[in-house]
């Protein structure tokens, strides 16, 4: 009967299933992921993301990323007004083709890489020296064709495939403000530097210092702006 129906899919959609194994997965590593980046990149920062296991049609999937910001004036890299440079795998083999068509870089252009200091136009890949490496570990890979080049648009492998990817993105987000701040200091401290003898000469003809004083005061004024060296960059 319909009330019987009824009460069968409310039923249906509240029993719990037990989730299907995932000790069968094989993902790399995020520090196998950090070494290879390193290994084949002169990168100024790398990182790596392994995502718990995940459920999609009932197939165990496990979603890694890694994300490596490239050394400027590297031989190669991608330009600050380039797309970034996309290395997509499924079960550790290499896609080389179809990356359009591809779940993995229809997640990375879903990500806000504003938030994290990459300019990105619209619905497109982000701009920057910046390669992104995804990998996906899954019993059965659902590819879009038989020439398995692109991996299927599951609503589940797109969402686990972002957050993996805003993980990074936060991380790198952190690198970069870091190294911003430590240039602003840098420039700051380097346009003070070049007025510390005038300072202490001027201070000279007010104190009436000698040669000696005048240098004394000057290497003071050189650790205090934290240049012991007494090295003005």
């Amino acid at each position: 009967t319909p009330d019987e129906i009824e009460r069968l899919f409310k039923a249906i959609n509240e029993t719990k299933l037990m989730r299907p194994p995932t000790d069968c997965l094989s993902p790399i590593g995020e520090e196998a992921i950090i070494a290879g980046l390193q290994k084949e990149l002169e990168a100024d920062f790398c990182t790596a993301v392994t995502r718990p296991p995940a459920v999609y049609r009932g197939n165990p999937f496990q979603v890694e990323a890694g994300l490596a910001y490239i050394r400027h004036g590297e031989e190669n890299s991608p330009a600050i007004e380039e797309p970034v440079r996309v290395m997509r795998f499924a079960n550790r083999v290499p896609l080389l083709y179809m990356a359009g068509a591809c779940a993995i870089t229809k997640a990375i252009i879903n990500v806000n890489w504003k938030n994290y200091r990459l300019q990105q136009p619209r619905d497109s890949l982000p701009l920057g020296p910046v390669v992104i490496m995804v990998h996906l570990a899954s019993v059965w890979v659902p590819f879009t064709s038989e020439s398995k080049e692109a991996i299927a648009h599951y609503p589940e492998i797109i969402r686990e495939i972002m957050f993996c990817l805003q993980e990074c993105g936060r991380r790198l987000a952190v690198f970069l403000n870091k190294r911003r701040r430590e240039a602003e200091v840098a420039r700051k401290r380097s346009y003070i530097a070049m007025y510390i003898p005038h300072l202490a000469l001027g201070l000279k003809e007010v104190l009436n210092l000698s040669d000696r004083e005048e240098s004394r005061l000057k290497n003071s004024l050189e650790k205090l702006l934290g240049n012991p060296a007494g090295k003005t960059e």
